[in-house]
């Protein structure tokens, strides 16, 4: 049963702290003890030894960089003031991705492709055979030490595009999915400032579709969303956002809507869960402790969409681990993205199938890569 993440910010990492995600979360955290990276983006979480004990496939790893007046400290410096600025950084970002591939390729490998998945896969299936589960908590796994995790590319806030004409571009280096928003941009309202779509919104959307990227309504505001899942022509996903019904009182515009999670599903859309605390339940705060959210309410999210769906083949995790969070912002029984496999005998307990567990744990997700992924380049 493997696992397949919608979101993860690998390369914000590494260009903001530094983060080499060939080791482990736990090396990680002892090389930043009195670091940067703590102070502002909590303990790390991932690694790809913890990957391979998650039986991790794929990643969806984002360009993601924030403007200006969102900016956190001198430290933040994946921040633009215009659009060429924000050009320059995803085009960084993705270079790091290319960087990472080719540096260690028995690690990480991009994934543009029908064959490129199909060849992360195959060696996965491959190891998989002689599995043997680990007997010490952070031991990697036997016969898995050259496995491979895959790399599909997410833009999530598109001020990067100048102009929809480049939209070939960034397909042709690699990117297969876009997010309009994750605050405010000149297409859409997002997180925290709501607006509709623009003209320049819908000439993106025009612009996307002809070329066959995703749309990741994640952060993009209602306003420009349904209009967005009334006419978009490709497919449209939620990498990574929760259900707003389970949240009661909370206002904010970063949670899905029954309006938005029915208008989804009509789509035939995923949505990835985010296992973070305040994602999950309504106040929490840093200082009321780890122990006060567990996976149950993980559960409670996917089976949220579930039941309306009424089946499990439209929920799936995007982690948006070390995502502006860590270690101490995640439910109690997690300490690394290996942790997530908790879930299934606790979506087994619920009365899910293995079928319906390993949708969500990876399945969903794959299903979407085979029907958007060229078969060659």
């Amino acid at each position: 049963m493997l696992l397949i993440d919608a979101h993860q910010d690998l390369a914000y990492n590494l260009l903001t702290f530094g983060r080499d995600y060939t080791r482990a979360a736990a090396e990680t955290r002892r090389l930043e003890i009195g670091g940067l990276a703590p102070l502002h983006n909590g303990d790390a979480l991932l690694g790809w030894p913890d990957y391979q004990r998650a039986r991790l496939a794929v990643i969806f790893g984002t360009l993601f960089a924030a403007p200006i007046r969102r900016k956190l400290g001198e430290w933040d410096h994946q921040t633009y003031a215009s659009t060429e600025q924000a050009h320059k950084i995803y085009s960084a970002q993705l270079d790091t991705y290319h960087r990472l591939a080719d540096q260690s390729p028995d690690k990480f490998r991009l994934i543009q492709t029908q064959e490129d998945l199909q060849d992360v896969l195959t060696d996965w299936e491959n190891r998989a055979r002689d599995f043997r589960e680990p007997a010490e908590e952070h031991e990697p796994a036997e016969n898995n030490n050259g496995h491979p995790v895959g790399l599909v590319i997410l833009m999530e806030g598109a001020e990067g595009v100048r102009d929809p004409a480049e939209l070939e571009d960034w397909w042709r280096r690699g990117v297969r999915l876009i997010g309009p928003a994750w605050a405010g941009t000149r297409f859409c309202g997002g997180t925290r400032e709501p607006g509709p779509l623009t003209a320049e919104g819908y000439a993106l959307l025009v612009g996307m579709a002809s070329f066959g990227f995703t749309l990741d309504i994640s952060h993009m505001d209602e306003q420009a969303v349904l209009p967005a899942l009334d006419s978009y022509a490709g497919r449209i996903i939620a990498s990574h956002a929760n259900a707003l019904a389970l949240l009661k009182g909370v206002e904010s515009n970063r949670f899905l809507s029954d309006r938005v999670i029915q208008g989804l599903l009509a789509r035939d859309g995923i949505i990835g869960i985010v296992p973070c605390n305040p994602f999950l339940k309504v106040g929490w705060k840093a200082e009321d402790g780890r122990q006060a959210v567990t996976l149950q309410h993980v559960i409670a999210h996917i089976d949220y969409i579930c039941q309306l769906a009424g089946d499990a083949y439209h929920v799936a995790i995007g982690s948006d681990f070390d995502g502006g969070f860590g270690w101490q912002h995640v439910p109690s029984e997690i300490d690394t993205i290996a942790d997530v496999r908790k879930l299934i005998p606790l979506l087994a307990e619920q009365g899910y199938t293995q079928d319906d567990i390993a949708a969500i744990f990876g399945n969903n997700w794959l299903s979407l890569l085979r029907h958007i992924l060229p078969e060659t380049t």
